[in-house]
């Protein structure tokens, strides 16, 4: 049975994946006291995506790795780590007696078995984009053994295509999702370079030869 715990929740219009490190600073009262109930009780909460003007289904768990600092009005700059993919089961607009949102969820299960082959493609499409967006240094950075979730927040993607990438409970399909993205963006993003050359180009003496007819 997949495992079913209650969380509070802080939804935000941003997708967190499993094992990011998201430093978040903390500004409203009632998630002011989320952090604090949660760093009293060493317990865990949720970030669901907001979006389309409501709360998604799915969101990652996180732990608070630190309150980094307190400002005099009670603001706050928090570490936190995602943890785990869970779907809402309820959803309450105020957790009991508390000011913040609470819900009860289900963690997913995710499979991370990986494709070596579609994980080669990836690894060459991302140093030919880093590549031509002058970003050589994120690609240096890339850790050997990467999975999907390092990479999820530098391949170009808008919110609603992160949320559909969180959804994806298999890094093999992740995997597939993300190779497609690369090999359509690229072309696109190669043709504007050379348009950008071209318009650069357009202002200086030209060096032509005519044409023999």
């Amino acid at each position: 049975m997949p495992e079913t715990k209650y969380l509070p929740l802080f939804p935000l219009n941003i997708v967190v994946f499993p094992e990011e490190k998201l430093n978040l600073h903390i500004l409203e009262p009632r998630y002011k006291q989320l952090v604090l109930d949660c760093v009293e009780s060493g317990k865990t909460f949720g970030i669901p995506t907001f979006i389309r003007n409501g709360v998604g289904l799915f969101g990652t768990e996180v732990e608070i790795l630190s309150i980094e600092k307190k400002y005099d009005n009670g603001e706050m700059d928090i570490r936190t780590r995602g943890l785990q993919i869970f779907k809402i089961q309820q959803f309450d607009k105020m957790a009991p007696d508390r000011l913040y949102a609470g819900g009860e969820v289900e963690m997913v299960e995710n499979k991370y078995e990986e494709d070596i082959i579609t994980k080669m493609k990836i690894r060459e499409l991302l140093e030919k984009l880093y590549e031509t967006l002058g970003l050589g240094n994120l690609y240096m950075e890339l850790p050997e053994d990467f999975k999907s979730y390092d990479i999820a927040h530098q391949l170009g993607l808008n919110t609603e295509q992160e949320y559909a990438l969180l959804q994806l409970l298999s890094e093999t399909e992740r995997q597939e999702v993300i190779l497609l993205h690369l090999q359509q963006l690229l072309p696109l993003l190669l043709e504007t370079e050379k348009l950008k050359e071209r318009i650069r180009l357009n202002g200086h003496f030209k060096h032509l030869t005519p044409p023999n007819f």
